[in-house]
């Protein structure tokens, strides 16, 4: 198994650094057999545990609390992103996701409305302009997508959005992001488009399908 987790001591924290590429099963494998480890440098002190290096769900956060605070009585924090969309990105990243966890809301996001998880969202109905809908995964939307839609809100490029029709003026991929200006005719008419359904980023530009 490849090294998934690193530690080292510093003056201030026991930095423990997650690999950004490994699966939660590694990374708890990894720490269960660093445990060992740990505990030695715990003989004389009890500075707390700083995890970085990859963007965790909660749940994920809590499996590894779980493992280390079952061998050691230490406070633990993750050092990083605790705010979804662009503010919240401190580096972009490009992560598979071939699970998710994820969450399902029913019916249409109203305008005003706003919607944030840190996995996957499924929207069963439209999402109005004036709403926003905020995941760290994907974004899937069963109906119209005329609001704003930002998948891999913690940085993952690799995230993707995907409506019935996408007919939004901005829609954001980790902190790429596309204006879709509207065509008009001569007359100031709007031109009607091919009907787009399928949103994803290659060579750092977001594409629509």
């Amino acid at each position: 198994m490849r090294s998934c987790v690193k530690v080292n001591l510093t003056s201030e924290n026991l930095n423990i650094k997650l690999n950004e590429e490994a699966t939660q099963t590694e990374i708890l494998e990894s720490l269960k057999k660093k445990i060992t480890q740990l505990k030695k440098l715990y003989k004389d002190s009890k500075t707390p545990i700083l995890v970085t290096g990859k963007v965790l769900t909660e749940s994920q956060k809590v499996e590894i609390k779980n493992i280390i605070q079952e061998k050691i009585d230490v406070k633990i924090s993750f050092d990083m992103p605790q705010e979804l969309g662009l503010h919240g990105i401190k580096k972009s990243f490009s992560q598979e996701i071939e699970s998710s966890q994820t969450k399902f809301h029913r019916g249409s996001v109203r305008s005003g409305q706003r919607i944030e998880y840190e996995g996957s969202i499924v929207v069963l109905g439209d999402v109005n302009g004036g709403a926003e809908v905020i995941a760290g995964d994907n974004v899937v939307v069963l109906g119209v997508l005329r609001g704003l839609a930002h998948a891999g809100a913690k940085g993952n490029k690799k995230a993707v959005v995907a409506a019935a029709s996408i007919e939004c003026k901005q829609i954001r991929i980790a902190d790429v992001i596309k204006e879709i200006e509207e065509t008009k005719d001569e007359d100031g008419n709007a031109i009607a488009k091919s009907r787009k359904t399928y949103a994803y980023v290659d060579n750092n530009q977001l594409i629509l399908e």
